[in-house]
């Protein structure tokens, strides 16, 4: 019962975020002792992938010279 109440209370505060802003899925390959670790059945990289939300670019002002 304790974990489903904090899962609806995580679920309150995180899916208001999410659904604000755009998100991109970032991958990143993962490394051990200078390598990249190969999964044996695809012979491919693994990656660790997570969800980046894209911050706003704001246009700013010139700041005015000093007489």
């Amino acid at each position: 019962m304790k974990k489903l109440l904090a899962l609806l209370i995580t679920a309150a505060f995180v899916m208001p975020v999410m659904a604000d802003g755009e998100t991109t899925k970032v991958c990143v390959d993962v490394m051990k002792d200078g390598k990249p670790v190969v999964d044996p059945k695809t012979k491919k990289p693994k990656q660790e992938c997570k969800e980046v939300k894209k911050h706003k670019k704001h246009d700013a002002t010139e700041v005015p010279v000093k007489k």
